[in-house]
């Protein structure tokens, strides 16, 4: 069977919110089997936050999770990370409101965590399966879910900038391959739009060294990591989000336009629905091939 892991030693990192711009120091513990992703805010007497769907709370620009009041801010990166490495149970500190969003992408996460190294545990690892298909739709937008035997994403994108367009990215999950084809992937922005959010509270810690920077016409801080970079970190972003079931998923998704709102929207109306999954374990089995097919991309600056 395949067995649930956790960490082998803890691990620590500190930087910046991207919204708040507050300091963070952050650490990551083992944690017991059972125990699924954990928040604990050493500032706040220890309190924590279960990264589920039940403690969603704003979803419109980072996903955050809020309980008694306490929040827990821009953990998609983390909760990506944390299934690119096939980590089930982590305890993670932070002192302060948000997570530190270090270069942008996940990167810093898996390597981290590959520092700490994985630990395998007795208690085996269970997957909601897929069994029907559902589909949610809000104008252009839409997400959905389907029934299959492993876990695969398909994204597409269509913003109205000359180096980025319409973008499509699908990805077979496996382990070997998410540090290096999806992790890396920044988050990004435009100047266009900087004015407004930093109006609304937000990016107050956002820079060159931690996003990709879109001007009218060019990549002030290139050149891009992959061509299509932006769809990829639209994938990682939807890995982080989906990790909220608790549970990994064995179907595939396929989102178009979605963002973080429909992503969580997915994952509450998959829980409320007992008749679209199953829980089930799996039998241990050679890692898949990692696939991806791409179309569409920008050209490196």
């Amino acid at each position: 069977m395949k067995q649930e892991q956790t960490i082998r030693t803890p691990v620590e990192c500190s930087g910046v919110g991207l919204h708040s711009g507050a300091p963070v120091k952050l650490r990551i513990l083992p944690a017991a089997a059972g125990t699924g992703i954990v928040f604990r805010r050493t500032d706040l007497d220890g309190f924590e936050v279960e990264a589920v769907s039940r403690n969603v709370a704003r979803v419109s620009y980072a996903t955050s999770l809020m309980k008694k009041g306490v929040l827990i801010s821009t953990t998609e990166h983390l909760l990506s990370a944390f299934i690119g490495a096939d980590i089930d149970n982590a305890m993670v500190e932070l002192d302060n409101l948000e997570l530190p969003i270090l270069d942008g992408s996940a990167r810093p996460f898996v390597e981290l965590i590959r520092k700490a190294g994985a630990r395998k545990q007795r208690r085996a690892r269970t997957y909601l399966r897929i069994c029907r298909g559902l589909e949610l739709r809000e104008g252009d937008k839409s997400i959905a879910v389907h029934p299959s035997d492993g876990y695969s994403v398909s994204y597409a994108i269509n913003f109205p900038h000359p180096l980025i367009g319409r973008e499509t990215f699908s990805v077979e999950l496996s382990d070997g391959n998410y540090l290096r084809d999806i992790a890396p992937a920044r988050t990004f922005g435009s100047r266009q739009d900087e004015g407004k959010l930093r109006q609304m509270g937000l990016i107050r810690g956002a820079s060159r060294e931690n996003c990709i920077v879109l001007s009218s016409d060019s990549i002030e801080n290139g050149p891009l990591r992959f061509p299509d970079e932006f769809v990829r970190h639209k994938v990682l972003d939807l890995i982080g989000d989906l990790a909220l079931l608790g549970k990994r998923i064995l179907g595939t998704v396929v989102a178009d336009r979605a963002g973080h709102a429909m992503h969580t929207a997915l994952v509450s109306r998959i829980l409320r629905d007992h008749s679209l999954w199953e829980e089930t374990t799996v039998e241990d089995q050679p890692h898949p091939t990692f696939q991806a097919v791409h179309s569409g991309a920008p050209q490196t600056l």
